[in-house]
C-alpha cells in the first residue's frame, strides 16, 4: 500500500489565508468594459520630476548596480530621517532605527516575522486592512479581531480586554484603511501606554500620513517619550509621491530588532530596489509642495462624494471619514456584500470593494476610493454608485453570486 499521497499539496497555511479580494473585482471590472472603479486604494498622480531625475545616478556610478546594504541606502536613510525629525517630531538615532522595505506590505511582514511564533496573537481593530490578516494567517499566528465603534474609532476597552498571554501586538492604522477614520492623539497614546504596561508592541501603520481635512490631525506614536522600544512605525512612498509600483516603504524599529529583520529582509529581499530608492530620495525631496496641490484637489473631490452620498441617508450610513481617501459604507440592507458589487458592474458599470474582505460580516458594508481617478472620473463613478444603490434599494436584495 502506498504511504504517499498522489500528489503535493498547498500548505495548510496557505488554505486558510483569505483570497486577495482587490484581483477579484478587477477581473469582474475586465469583464465589464467601461466600469470606473472606486475600488483600489492607489493616488491618480504620477512622482514628482524629481524622482526620474534621480535615477540617472545609477548610469554615473556602475556601483550602484551591485547589491547594497540590506537596510537602504545612505541618501535616503538621511532624507527619511530629516523627515522625521520635522514632521514627526523623533529623531532616528541608537533608540530608533529604520529599515527601507519595498512597500509598506513587506514592511509589516517583517514586523511580524520578527516579534511572532506559531500560535502568537495580535490585536486588529475591525475594519482590518487585509492584508495585515493575511500575513498574519501566513506566518502561522492568529489575529485577534476587535471591533471600533460606530464612528470606527477604537475602543480602548475592547482591546485592552483582547490582550491574553500570547498577545505580541497591536495594531493601528491611522489614517485608516478602509474606513478613513482617524485616530485621535489621546486614543494613540492612550494605545501605546498599553503596550508598554503589557509588554507588547504598538505596530503604528501611517501609510496615509498626509491625507488629513479639515481640522484632523495626524499623530506619530513614536513621538511619544518612553515609547522607542516598543514601538514599529510603518511608512509608505505608494499614496503621498504616486509611487505605487516603485515599491518603496519604511520601518521604523527598537534597535533590539534590527537583527532579527535584517535577517528576514536579507532571505526575502537582500536589499530594497536600487533605482527606486533614488527615485524616493528625488520624491522626497520634492516634499510638501509637490504634495499640496495634490491634497488640495483630493479634498475637494471628497467634499463632492460626500455630497453625493447624502442622498442615499434614508439607508445608507456614512461614518466620518477625515483621512486617507476612503469611505466604508454601511448599508441598511440584507444584501450579500460581494453578490452587491457584482450587481453594480454589471447592471451600473460601477466597482466597489465588498467589506467582508475588511473582516466585517454583521451588516453589509462597501469600500469606495477616491484616490484613483481623476476628479470627473470620481464624479461619474459616484453617480453610477448613488444611482445604483437607489435602484437595488427598492427592489428584491440581490441574490448571491452564481
Amino acid at each position: 500500500m502506498n504511504r504517499f499521497p498522489e500528489s503535493p499539496r498547498v500548505s495548510r497555511r496557505m488554505d486558510a489565508v483569505q483570497a486577495p479580494i482587490i484581483p477579484v473585482v478587477a477581473e469582474l471590472i475586465r469583464q465589464n468594459p467601461g466600469t470606473i472603479s472606486l475600488g483600489q486604494g492607489v493616488v491618480s498622480y504620477p512622482p514628482p520630476p524629481e524622482a526620474f531625475a534621480q535615477v540617472a545616478r545609477l548610469a554615473e556610478q556602475p556601483e550602484l548596480n551591485k547589491y547594497q546594504a540590506v537596510y537602504g541606502v545612505p541618501d535616503l536613510l538621511a532624507a527619511i530621517a530629516q523627515k522625521h525629525e520635522t514632521e514627526n517630531g523623533f529623531s532616528i538615532n541608537d533608540n530608533h532605527r529604520v529599515v527601507v522595505t519595498a512597500g509598506g506590505n513587506m514592511a509589516f511582514m517583517n514586523a511580524v516575522l520578527a516579534i511572532c511564533d506559531t500560535g502568537d496573537e495580535v490585536i486588529l481593530p475591525t475594519p482590518y486592512y487585509f492584508n495585515h490578516e493575511m500575513a498574519l494567517t501566513m506566518i502561522g499566528a492568529r489575529a485577534v479581531c476587535v471591533p471600533t465603534d460606530a464612528q470606527y474609532q477604537l475602543d480602548l476597552d475592547a482591546i485592552a480586554a483582547a490582550i491574553t498571554p500570547r498577545t505580541k501586538a497591536i495594531v493601528t492604522v491611522s489614517p485608516n484603511n478602509p474606513t478613513g477614520a482617524v485616530y485621535p492623539e489621546a486614543a494613540l497614546r492612550a494605545v501605546n501606554a498599553l503596550c508598554r504596561e503589557r509588554g507588547l508592541y504598538h505596530i503604528s501603520d501611517e501609510a496615509y500620513e498626509y491625507f488629513v481635512y479639515g481640522d484632523a490631525k495626524h499623530f506619530s506614536a513614536a513621538s511619544m517619550a518612553g515609547s522607542a522600544e516598543h514601538t514599529i512605525s510603518l511608512y509608505s512612498l505608494s499614496k503621498s509621491y504616486g509611487f505605487a509600483s516603485w515599491r518603496i516603504g519604511w520601518m521604523v524599529i527598537p534597535a533590539h530588532l534590527m537583527e532579527a529583520v535584517n535577517k528576514v529582509q536579507d532571505t526575502i529581499l537582500i536589499c530594497p530596489p536600487v533605482a527606486s530608492q533614488f527615485a524616493a530620495v528625488g520624491a522626497m525631496q520634492a516634499g510638501a509642495a509637490f504634495r499640496r496641490d495634490k491634497l488640495a484637489t483630493l479634498a475637494a473631490v471628497r467634499a463632492h462624494v460626500m455630497r453625493e452620498l447624502n442622498a442615499l441617508e434614508d439607508f445608507c450610513v456614512v461614518p466620518p471619514a477625515d483621512g486617507a481617501f476612503y469611505f466604508f459604507l454601511r448599508l441598511q440592507r440584507d444584501w450579500t456584500p460581494l453578490a452587491l458589487v457584482q450587481r453594480l458592474v454589471r447592471e451600473f458599470k460601477v466597482a466597489a470593494i465588498p467589506g467582508t474582505a475588511f473582516g466585517v460580516n454583521d451588516a453589509c458594508y462597501l469600500r469606495i476610493s477616491y484616490g484613483a481617478l481623476q476628479p470627473e472620473a470620481v464624479a461619474a463613478g459616484i453617480g453610477r454608485l448613488v444611482k445604483g444603490l437607489r435602484a437595488l434599494a427598492s427592489e428584491v436584495a440581490p441574490s448571491s453570486a452564481s
